[in-house]
């Protein structure tokens, strides 16, 4: 039996333990507020409504060992954590000994991850990869499609979450890519071969051109006379009936020029053909409309998180119709705060910059739930050297401070979670995430001692970087 079988196997023994629950007993349902947070709460929740289960659902920013202690507290036996719990299982543990918990999880798992009364499911217990191979909601659905065969058709769900969470590279890897092909086979997903462009189905053409900062086009990425000029000279029009044309609407032919001429311009760069491959597409989504391409619904999903609207992200996911219109609503509120963080960020004089990083402390002025975002964005604007390493911090009005740690590029070998896990132990802080992006909660007051460590171990870390 291979680390495969042995990981389903595991989830199948959860099942079986699930299903020894009494019907009457209502699920307190607890799940990360990201896109495969808001995923993986979708998914478990169409599995219980398909099972006849009651539930009570709450998402979290961060799983600390107040929230903990808030669910000893409620009248439920029954506690799943989705997309959370592992890198909180010795404070789970801790208080809820008198529960039945369940942990769907893929993040690292701490050194103890084992007790009696808890059904902990996670890839790396097998050294499975949880950062490539499948994501929270990818766990969430296994442990659904294992419950019911019908739950198949959750498997798109699951996809957006690993998108979400950057799972996807041109493709998938092993577990992820088993759940593509249910999602395939249930028609929920279609994948074609196309320019990885965000805003393919909403955005004007010549915006994406200009905004394509993933897949930088040298001349004309970031300057909208420059890209509208390079769609002028290889014939494409700018607008059609009724408004600007956007990247779906070009032929076939006007595709093949478009392509050819932005790997042309990228000659120089490393990989001038990353721009090409899979695109994800989600055949019951209108064309044009911001859920139909996968990665904007999972941006969509990140903002109904971010900005405290949980609730529609994930109505959103399970298809309810007026609640996508407030999602849309919500993500055009979530590019506003994101456009006022990075205005903070350019005119700030509140960086640090050391040898090989950098540390953002935004104080009260950005919201702790973006953060991350903030960070995530400027990693791959190709304004920063290549590895460097960016700490975000913002604060939280509970007396915390949310911390962020992302690399610029996208060649990243080192395990940010154990960075972020050496600065934050001697201000006795939580650390959690993944190899390729990671996080923390300090206390506030405890700000300077915690950059004075950061500033420390990042040159530390980069100094050995740069001895290899």
């Amino acid at each position: 039996m291979d680390k495969y079988e042995e990981f389903q196997q595991l989830v199948n023994s959860a099942v079986k333990e699930f299903k020894l629950l009494n019907k009457n007993e209502i699920i307190r349902v607890v799940s990360h507020l990201d896109a495969d947070g808001l995923s993986s709460a979708a998914v478990l929740i169409k599995a219980l409504n398909k099972d006849n289960r009651r539930y009570s659902l709450s998402t979290v920013h961060q799983l600390d060992e107040e929230v903990i202690k808030q669910i000893v507290n409620e009248p439920y036996n029954c506690i799943f954590f989705t997309d959370l719990g592992s890198g909180q299982f010795k404070l789970i543990k801790k208080y809820l000994a008198q529960k039945k918990v369940f942990i769907l999880d893929h993040h690292q798992l701490e050194d103890e991850h084992a007790a009696e009364n808890i059904v902990h499911v996670n890839p790396h217990i097998f050294e499975i990869n949880g950062s490539k191979e499948i994501s929270g909601s990818g766990v969430t659905y296994l442990f659904a499609k294992a419950l019911n065969k019908d739950n198949v058709n959750l498997a798109h769900i699951a996809i957006m979450g690993a998108v979400g969470d950057m799972q996807e590279d041109k493709g998938f890897e092993k577990l992820n890519a088993e759940i593509l092909e249910d999602a395939k086979k249930t028609g929920n997903i279609k994948v074609i071969t196309g320019l990885r462009v965000f805003g393919a189905q909403t955005k004007p053409l010549h915006k994406v051109i200009e905004q394509s900062s993933e897949y930088p086009i040298p001349g004309v990425t970031g300057n909208e006379s420059a890209s509208i000029m390079f769609l002028q000279q290889l014939g494409i029009t700018l607008r059609k009936e009724g408004g600007w044309k956007k990247l779906i609407d070009l032929t076939d032919d006007e595709l093949q020029k478009l392509s050819t001429a932005i790997i042309l311009k990228r000659l120089d760069e490393e990989n001038p053909e990353a721009v090409l491959g899979p695109v994800y597409i989600l055949e019951n989504e209108k064309k044009e409309s911001p859920l139909r391409d996968i990665k904007e619904f999972a941006t969509l999903l990140n903002a109904c998180g971010r900005l405290g609207k949980a609730s529609i992200g994930i109505g959103a996911c399970l298809g309810i119709e007026k609640i996508k219109e407030k999602a849309i609503k919500t993500r055009d509120a979530y590019k506003r705060e994101i456009s006022n963080a990075m205005k903070w960020y350019k005119t700030t004089k509140e960086t640090i910059n050391g040898k090989g990083y950098v540390i953002i402390n935004a104080e009260d002025k950005i919201m702790p739930t973006i953060i991350g975002t903030l960070a995530s964005i400027i990693s791959k604007s190709g304004e920063i050297e290549e590895g460097k390493l960016i700490l975000s911090m913002a604060q939280m009005i509970n007396g915390k401070t949310k911390v962020s740690l992302r690399i610029s590029g996208n060649g990243n070998k080192l395990n940010l979670r154990e960075i972020i896990a050496k600065i934050v132990e001697p201000v006795e802080g939580q650390a959690g995430g993944h190899h390729q992006a990671a996080g923390a909660l300090i206390d506030t007051e405890r700000e300077p001692e915690f950059i004075e460590t950061a500033k420390r171990v990042l040159e530390m870390q980069a100094m050995e970087e740069h001895v290899v």
